[in-house]
């Protein structure tokens, strides 16, 4: 018998040691058993990162606090975003926002309601949920009137932050704390809900981007101090069982999320002798998707629309519209997983580009064009939660476009004139990305 087990333990270690790993041996009492742990431990390069990322302060505060700060550094460019709404739909008024944002709470207590057990007792649920209620709408509420703060549409100066969206974001965590653990679909669907909670926001011209990514922030960063003060209160009492911790990037990174970012123009646009456009910084917003095949190559696509702002060279008493784009691409994604949480990518695409004639808003000068254009670019992803993650991203785009010149005298051109131009541009930004 000692024969048997001391050939098994010879062949785990010539196993181990081919793989380049490592096993020692513990002894107790009598018996020399291998000691497996070093197998499922990170790696060294992982172990740091661990450290940190395993701390209940990090844990709390790693979502919540990057929202409200990106909400205040967009700040300066929200109007870029505004422009979007106003240019692809400016009647859009519909009020299921207002429904919408308690969705995630109706379903985790119907759910309870049923019987589906969750992470807490009934008590413990209704405690840690009222904590996060009363945090979320003290804060909301004393920034709202002290940061004055006027709405898109002028209605009044309680703009920032969004309680709808920081109520929303709130419940959806509360979701994801009692029944994410059970299946991640339960998060993904209330997370979703959120989100569609906070764009809708935007498109009814109550709230700039700003707004919104705050109050997400708050709202998660609210439930997670209930929930916080409730476990200190109850301790194990009335805990069905404990948060775990999955990261599925070690499998396959495939997404699918929100694509948001700030898009320049490259260069100058010499649309005629003396008659140059240049392009300045405006906005871009789509979907993005990719499957993987294994952990570093997949397959994918990016829908987006964008205005681009563009003006004369040297020309201050002529003014023109941003360009409107909408593109369709679709192509390779390829990944690289540094650890556990983090990896870097990159893309190629190529597809569909539509930009409507009457961009510019002069008849005098028109770009229309119907055609083809491919993306490259590079960027971070990180795992947040289970099945949740975000990307910072920079993609480069070419475009191709078709100027068409009348004769005008405030431009000074004569004769009709028409050119194929490329538009190159720079977009960056980060989408946060459901993870599967």
């Amino acid at each position: 018998m000692k024969f048997i087990v001391r050939s098994l333990v010879a062949v785990l270690l010539l196993t181990t040691v081919f793989k380049g790993g490592a096993v020692s041996l513990v002894t107790t009492g009598n018996d020399s058993v291998a000691d497996l742990r070093p197998l499922v431990d990170p790696p060294l390069h992982d172990k740091k990162t661990f450290d940190i990322t395993s701390k209940k302060w990090f844990q709390m505060t790693y979502i919540g606090v990057p929202l409200v700060v990106a909400g205040v550094a967009v700040m300066p460019g929200r109007d870029r975003f505004r422009q979007l709404r106003d240019d692809y739909a400016p009647n859009f008024h519909y009020k299921y926002d207002d429904y919408l944002q308690y969705a995630p709470a109706a379903v985790m207590l119907g759910l309870k309601g049923f019987g589906v057990e969750s992470r807490s007792s009934w008590g413990r649920m209704l405690v840690s949920d009222a904590f996060s209620a009363a945090i979320m709408a003290t804060v909301v509420n004393t920034i709202k009137y002290t940061a004055h703060v006027q709405r898109p549409d002028g209605s009044n100066y309680k703009s920032f932050p969004s309680g709808h969206t920081a109520t929303a974001f709130m419940t959806a965590m509360m979701m994801h704390k009692e029944y994410g653990d059970r299946s991640p679909w339960y998060s993904v669907s209330a997370f979703t809900m959120a989100a569609i909670t906070g764009v809708s926001r935007q498109l009814n011209n109550r709230h700039w981007l700003s707004d919104v990514l705050a109050g997400a922030g708050i709202g998660i960063l609210s439930t997670e101090l209930g929930y916080y003060l409730a476990d200190l209160i109850f301790k194990d009492k009335g805990l069905n069982f404990e948060d775990t911790r999955y990261y599925p990037l070690l499998e396959r990174p495939s997404f699918f999320g929100l694509y948001m970012g700030f898009i320049s123009g490259l260069g100058k646009i010499e649309l005629a002798d003396g008659l140059t456009a240049r392009t300045g910084v405006g906005s871009r917003i789509g979907v993005e998707g990719a499957y993987f095949f294994n952990r570093y190559i997949g397959c994918g696509g990016l829908a987006t629309v964008s205005n681009l702002p563009v003006s004369l060279e040297n020309r201050t008493d002529i003014s023109l519209e941003a360009i409107n784009e909408g593109r369709a691409m679709a192509g390779a994604y390829f990944s690289y997983p540094f650890t556990n949480r983090l990896s870097v990518g990159c893309k190629a695409l190529a597809g569909y580009s539509y930009i409507p004639n009457h961009s510019l808003g002069r008849e005098d000068i028109r770009i229309d064009n119907d055609g083809f254009v491919w993306t490259t670019g590079v960027s971070i992803g990180y795992v947040m939660k289970r099945n949740f993650g975000a990307r910072f991203f920079c993609d480069y785009a070419a475009t191709s476009g078709t100027f068409q010149l009348t004769p005008s005298s405030a431009l000074g051109i004569v004769e009709p004139m028409s050119g194929n131009r490329t538009i190159h541009s720079l977009t960056w930004g980060a989408s946060a990305n459901i993870l599967f």
